[in-house]
């Protein structure tokens, strides 16, 4: 393998990172017999994580060497915290330790990114194209908008009652039950139950594209512990063109591998922009401060950087077995759960503990605030740019205690707990990726610049204001709230916004939804890095697809449109090689 270019190994396509998108694509292009695929991954094969196939075993993978272990520059508006950015490496990437919600955002989010060819209702489309829905008798689904027979297996989750209590308080505080409302997007004010990568038990993962009985893949070859570190690019004429690319093999050694047809980067949001920046390809002022000589001027890439926050605040309730915390957290509990997951892979470890989920507007709680009113977009959209039918916050429930987001105590026997999170939409403010080392194995520094923008204070505290009154108020909640947990952490404390904004400021953490560094936009937009059909500015037979790729954040969970964008990239790759 430790070739160079003259005894090179030769490709017709080259994936780099195997990852959410990077086995979508493998597998579609594949579906060609007569070309030839290599993906190429930085981590371990998906059976060297055992972890990941575990629904609610995701802390078995974050932190450790199957995590990229990316740590944030410091927050200003965080009080110059640190946040861990966990991204999987591994095969199947981060769809193998999210937590497999499938909440689509709604078709304007689609829309609102305004270049031709993508849109909502095609978006919507992708995702069905990804999905093999397996419904349950007690779920009202609405069968038109799921897909069958995709790769990844999906299924309602089983609701805790402390979730059918939190149910019944959105709906008395306004947001009306709209059941598979997170599959349709027709609303962005309701509430309803999150469909799940998961079937019986098992995390469905993008690793379901390239393994299993069922999918042989003779024309793919993929190579884990192989850092992607540059394109080759060569001139021919007047133009730069991909021909391959150089890794470092697991001994650290360069080896070069060549593409007859293209190179296409799906590296994730961090990942992707930096094998850019390696290559020469990004800002021109910033590649020479580092030492690159530049080959491709693109000042996007690595800006418009994209995260969600959350906030969760967690709340003791007086009744027993409400919540799931004496399968996991009391005496002997984690023991005798652990063993019911091996034996019939059922219990606590087969879900992922998160409940019910809402979408909501906060137009009316923001009426008269004049930073909301001074800082309108336009007559038809308000302040974070958003149209009616897009919500700006989004709420969901624990189903136990999480010792996530700086807590450390758990419930002890005969204790219980669940949190209201409050999930943060439309930031207007915007990060940035750049490189820390010119070597492939180090992390890019990232600097999120959360809640830089006071806009997106004022909103996401407003948020959290209605997620405490949702829990304190709410019919299903308000009689079984006792106090909060840990005590320290009263709920009684953020009555104010003024108290809430400092609770975001000690306790906001990412959601894992980074986007936006490698932005797709139209021939007027300076800062695009790739086409309609995703193909890198100034460079031929070079693309890249994953969610570095979005112009705007869809409202929810992005890991169903990162599903989407690389069925859309496998189509366009396989059209233009046709032509």
């Amino acid at each position: 393998m430790d070739t160079q270019s003259r005894g090179a190994r030769e490709y017709d396509y080259i994936v780099c990172g195997g990852g959410t998108a990077g086995c979508v694509i493998a597998r579609r292009l594949a579906e060609d017999v007569t070309k030839s695929i290599l993906l190429v991954e930085a981590g371990k094969r998906k059976e060297e994580v055992p972890a990941s196939a575990i629904p609610a075993a995701v802390s078995q993978i974050l932190g450790t060497d199957a995590d990229w272990n990316i740590q944030s520059e410091p927050c200003a508006a965080l009080n110059n915290r640190r946040l861990h950015l966990a991204r999987g490496k591994f095969i199947g990437g981060s769809s193998g330790c999210n937590g497999t919600i499938c909440i689509r955002g709604v078709p304007q989010d689609y829309d609102d990114w305004g270049v031709e060819g993508w849109n909502g209702a095609q978006m919507f489309e992708d995702m069905k194209r990804v999905e093999d829905f397996k419904n349950k008798e007690w779920f009202e689904a609405v069968h038109a908008a799921h897909g069958v027979g995709g790769p990844v297996l999906t299924a309602p989750h089983d609701p805790a009652r402390i979730s059918s209590c939190v149910l019944e308080s959105y709906q008395s505080k306004g947001l009306p039950l709209k059941p598979d409302m997170f599959t349709t997007g027709d609303s962005a004010q309701g509430c309803g139950h999150a469909i799940r990568s998961i079937y019986k038990g098992v995390r469905s993962a993008a690793s379901n594209y390239i393994g299993g009985k069922a999918v042989e893949l003779p024309n793919v070859e993929v190579i884990t512990g192989y850092h992607v570190d540059t394109v080759i690019i060569k001139e021919r004429g007047n133009e730069r063109v991909a021909t391959g690319i150089v890794a470092l093999d697991p001994s650290g050694k360069n080896t070069q591998f060549l593409a007859r047809k293209e190179v296409i980067i799906s590296s994730g949001a961090y990942g992707s922009p930096a094998v850019l920046l390696r290559s020469g390809i990004g800002p021109g002022s910033e590649l020479s401060e580092v030492g690159i000589t530049t080959r491709v001027d693109l000042p996007g890439v690595g800006k418009n950087l994209m995260d969600h926050l959350v906030v969760l605040n967690f709340y003791e309730v007086s009744q027993p077995d409400l919540t799931n915390d004496h399968l996991i957290w009391h005496t002997g509990a984690r023991e005798k759960t652990a063993q019911e997951y091996k034996a019939s892979r059922t219990g606590f470890f087969s879900q992922f503990p998160f409940g019910v989920f809402a979408f909501a507007r906060l137009d009316d709680r923001l009426k008269g605030q004049k930073l909301w009113e001074e800082s309108r977009h336009t007559p038809d959209r308000d302040a974070m740019g958003t149209l009616p039918n897009q919500p700006h916050v989004e709420f969901w429930n624990t189903e136990c205690y999480s010792p996530k987001y700086m807590f450390k105590d758990f419930p002890p026997d005969g204790k219980y707990a669940f949190a209201m999170a409050t999930t943060f939409f439309s930031a207007r403010s915007r990060g940035e990726v750049k490189l820390s080392s010119l070597d492939p194995t180090k992390n890019p520094s990232v600097q999120h610049n959360y809640l830089s923008d006071p806009l997106d204070m004022l909103v996401f505290s407003e948020g959290c204001r209605l997620a405490n009154e949702i829990a304190l108020e709410g019919a299903g909640t308000k009689d079984i709230v006792s106090g909060s947990w840990p005590t320290t952490q009263g709920h009684d404390k953020y009555a104010t916004r003024e108290d809430w904004e400092q609770a975001i400021r000690e306790r906001a953490d990412t959601c894992y939804h980074p986007g936006g560094t490698c932005k797709m936009g139209n021939s007027d937009d300076n800062m695009a890095v790739v086409d309609s059909q995703l193909r890198v500015h100034g460079v031929k037979n070079l693309r890249v697809a994953d969610a570095s790729i979005m112009p705007l954040l869809p409202s929810g969970h992005p890991q169903m449109a990162v599903f989407a964008i690389a069925e859309r990239a496998a189509d366009l790759i396989k059209a233009h090689a046709t032509v």
